[in-house]
């Protein structure tokens, strides 16, 4: 299971930038947390065989696993892990339950026996919902729902429910659409003959004025109107996604560096973004808890300014369909100049989730391989990665030395107490590029603005008042340097 999400800490080595109501995050984890599902109202059938279109609801669950491979740790973890998912949608976890097989059985995913040992649990504990660990297929799914009776969920579904309750920007919302669309269009099936109903042919035959149709199938038309609505929100996010490339270029015009938070949900990775920037993004004790990109300012030690952009968490075998449509926010990654991938210290298996976040990153750099060109390096270049050990101060000291030995360079922090964060900044100025034009101008006092636009995106070497200005050695954004031209000092 995973460790209590952290508060932030100003750090006292810079200070913080305010550039959002800090009582924003506040209200949101409130507001979200004033409605709560409630078990036990369910009024679905016994039998869900009997109905041809459902929503998902979750209330009294049972979870089953297939162990394939890695250790029994590994496979525990992972059940563990669907268990803290399934809290997050609202469920109440009654049972889990390993199997060990080679592989996932083809037709109930556990094999006919297992199932029907899973449907005398189910009976048992009085659950209404079957939670398998991992993506089932189209057929698994109806073939195990036919042997236990009651509803039978994924992996990937539970994670698209998950997003679709934590969504709250309009881009966010559409994007988990999309997402959910295309994992129910393959899925998508009834039973009887309302769903292979076609609407055509003569009046008497096929209930006459009104009924006759393009000769569709009520499955086809539902798919057609899936594909329809699909298109509609591709152009709609695509349309979203030129916003904030607007926002991107205004940035990369004045050179200011940055950095993208990534790593494993419920790291921390808002409580470290909280940390380095005093904002009051959410912080929240759940998973996907963040799922809007959400940008701040920050500066460092020699009063650099950088942005810091605090991403969606990545979990193992993030569902492709969220990948693809999560692609547009996730362009932050691609054209950082810096990786801050932020690991859970206090996790069981720390290592693992470094290895599933790095998988999905790549996953990102490759899906936008063939778009714009990385700002700072070359097209389709991979930003820098600095790891970030998070939640210290709850970890246990045998794995933090573990931790030290194998990930060399790694910076160790706490969010919450503030450890380890003056070193995190010292590491970024090391890190970050730096403008790259080094000039000496005297400013007439009347000239404040671009004695501020050398404090904002540059970096001041020496600074000193004259009679008739501010003398300013400084480092400065290439962009920049033409409009200092006029007031070059030689001395």
């Amino acid at each position: 299971m995973t460790n209590s999400e952290q508060t932030p800490a100003s750090p006292s080595a810079f200070e913080p930038r305010h550039d959002r109501d800090p009582s924003v995050g506040e209200l949101q984890l409130e507001d979200r947390s004033s409605l709560k599902r409630v078990a036990g109202l369910s009024t679905e059938l016994t039998d869900v065989t009997e109905v041809e279109y459902r929503q998902l609801r979750l209330e009294r669950v049972v979870l089953v696993g297939v162990w394939t491979s890695g250790t029994a740790a590994q496979a525990e973890a992972s059940l563990a892990e669907l268990a803290a998912l399934a809290e997050t949608a609202g469920s109440e976890v009654l049972e889990g339950l390993i199997q060990r097989r080679d592989k996932p059985d083809a037709s109930t995913y556990i094999g006919s026996g297992k199932a029907e040992e899973l449907r005398e649990v189910v009976q048992a504990t009085g659950a209404d919902t079957v939670i398998c660990d991992g993506e089932l297929t189209p057929a698994q799914l109806t073939a195990l729902e036919k042997v236990v009776k009651v509803k039978v969920v994924d992996r990937t579904a539970l994670i698209l429910d998950i997003f679709a309750q934590h969504a709250t920007s309009r881009e966010g919302k559409a994007q988990v659409s999309l997402a959910q669309m295309e994992y129910m269009l393959p899925r998508l099936r009834g039973w009887g003959e309302s769903m292979s109903r076609q609407a055509g042919g003569r009046a008497g035959s096929n209930g006459g004025v009104g009924l006759r149709g393009p000769g569709e199938t009520k499955i086809e038309t539902d798919r057609r109107r899936i594909r329809e609505r699909m298109a509609k929100l591709r152009r709609e996010i695509k349309g979203m996604k030129q916003a904030r490339d607007t926002k991107r270029t205004r940035r990369h015009r004045t050179e200011i560096p940055a950095v993208a938070i990534v790593g494993y949900t419920n790291a921390g990775k808002s409580s470290l973004l909280n940390a380095l920037t005093g904002s009051g993004v959410l912080v929240q004790n759940a998973l996907f808890a963040t799922l809007d990109p959400t940008t701040r300012r920050a500066e460092l030690p020699d009063g650099r300014e950088f942005v810091l952009t605090d991403t969606v968490g990545f979990v193992r075998h993030l569902p492709t369909q969220l990948v693809e449509a999560f692609r547009s926010t996730l362009e932050e990654v691609t054209e950082a100049d810096l990786l801050l991938h932020v690991v859970d210290g206090s996790d069981p298996l720390p290592l693992d989730q470094i290895k599933a976040v790095r998988e999905v990153v790549t996953e990102v750099l490759r899906e936008n391989a063939g778009g714009t060109a990385h700002v700072h390096g070359s097209p389709n270049s991979a930003p820098a990665e600095l790891l970030v050990v998070n939640k210290i101060d709850a970890a246990d000291p045998v794995m933090l030395t573990q931790l030290r030995g194998a990930l060399p360079g790694a910076v160790f922090v706490s969010a919450r107490t503030g450890e380890g964060l003056a070193e995190l900044q010292s590491v970024l100025a090391e890190r970050l590029p730096r403008p790259d034009v080094e000039v000496s101008v005297l400013l007439p006092y009347t000239r404040g603005d671009l004695a501020a636009r050398i404090h904002s995106d540059g970096q001041v070497l020496e600074s000193a008042h004259e009679p008739h200005g501010t003398l300013i050695r400084a480092r400065v954004p290439r962009a920049l340097a033409p409009a200092l031209a006029e007031y070059a000092h030689r001395s």
